[in-house]
């Protein structure tokens, strides 16, 4: 049997991993609505591809920020000391900001 890495702080049902919890939901939305936005391809044209690329861009900077961000988290709160991460959520309500414009104007001038 594997051995599992030891968590970096005492309690496993802490902030770190509640966080990793929803950044993962995250990303499989962001993944999902992806594949939607391609169904949309017949009605709407290649603008719902753009809509797509965003879409897996952000899901795939999620992903590749998941072990960074819980490192960061385990370590905050072994030194009492938990920061938010701001530039990911600004990047995400970016992403969501530019999928509504791009979605409006593919709907409404597509």
């Amino acid at each position: 049997m594997p051995s599992t890495p030891a968590a970096l702080h005492g309690d496993p049902g802490l902030q770190p991993e509640r966080t990793v919890l929803s950044w993962g939901r995250t990303m499989l939305l962001f993944a999902l609505i992806g594949a939607v936005f391609l169904r949309w391809m017949p009605h709407y044209g290649l603008w719902t591809l753009l809509l797509t690329l965003v879409c897996a861009g952000v899901a795939a900077g999620i992903y590749l920020t998941q072990r960074l961000r819980y490192r960061r988290q385990a370590r905050g709160v072994q030194q009492e000391k938990v920061e938010a991460d701001v530039v990911a959520v600004l990047c995400t309500t970016g992403a969501v900001v530019a999928l509504g414009v791009l979605g409006l104007f593919a709907v409404l001038w597509a």
